[in-house]
């Protein structure tokens, strides 16, 4: 019987575990870096760290470009639903060719928590003047409608026809929404977001140049947006919002009305 579950993938042989969890890597990643389809490099080092043991719910799987680097390529932390659906906790593709912004860790070398929990804000500040949205450590690789459709393929063939993920900033849900992606939970969240920002809203009377994160232009941009709520222009979290993608259903209507990304 096909495993149809993070946890029954788990119980596989590692090999067997590794053949169906980069079935969620997209072949244009392999095809640019130019990496060994078998994802091992030229001294026989393995470019993949998989944590999936057996007994858990979650896996969290790294692709490297080049074995030892700092950061991996691809991220993927993904887990089950409590009725057994694929839910994506995180899922990220950096550019190594580019510059780092150290947003995920403080001057100590102690983990951020991608800004959740703590903020090293002179990097915050470097990777929003360099045009990164938060939590990006590094610009991205604009692949995302290919690891899209690999991540759909991987989900098809474990005989799901959707997926759960939880966006991590509000960038991440607008993004999402255009992706085809719809709300479990957190769609009031957005639409108050939404008229916050429009003019004569109480969230674009908050963007008065406080901080960095609270330029005025901010309404106008879902990037500079999400950067006010990063830095607290809500009052509250961005938590509670999970969002699901039935496998095949394209673009859907935005939220964010901003006239700049």
């Amino acid at each position: 019987m096909k495993p149809s579950t993070i946890n029954s993938i788990n119980r596989l042989p590692d090999h067997e575990k590794r053949d169906i969890y980069t079935r969620m890597i997209p072949d244009k990643l392999i095809d640019y870096f130019e990496l060994n389809p078998f994802l091992i490099d030229d001294n026989g080092n393995d470019l993949i760290e998989l944590d999936a043991p057996a007994g858990t719910s979650s896996v969290e799987m790294s692709l490297y470009h080049e074995f030892g680097f700092q950061d991996p390529l691809l991220y993927g932390d993904i887990t089950d639903t409590l009725n057994g659906q694929i839910h994506v906790l995180l899922y990220v593709v950096n550019n190594p060719n580019s510059p780092r912004f150290d947003v995920d860790r403080m001057p100590d070398g102690s983990s951020t928590k991608f800004g959740t929990q703590y903020r090293n804000l002179p990097a915050e500040e470097a990777a929003l003047q360099a045009g990164l949205a938060p939590g990006q450590i590094r610009k991205g690789l604009r692949m995302l409608s290919e690891s899209i459709a690999a991540f759909e393929k991987f989900v098809h063939s474990i005989n799901h026809e959707m997926f759960f993920a939880e966006p991590l900033y509000y960038h991440n849900a607008i993004i999402f929404e255009r992706y085809g992606f719809a709300y479990q939970q957190g769609h009031k969240l957005m639409k108050e977001i939404e008229h916050g920002f429009c003019t004569e809203g109480e969230l674009r009377k908050r963007l008065d140049g406080s901080s960095p994160f609270r330029q005025p232009n901010a309404a106008d941009s879902c990037r500079l947006r999400s950067w006010a709520i990063h830095d607290g222009v809500l009052n509250r979290p961005f938590t509670d919002v999970t969002m699901y993608k039935v496998i095949g259903k394209h673009a859907g209507i935005s939220t964010c009305s901003a006239i700049e990304w």
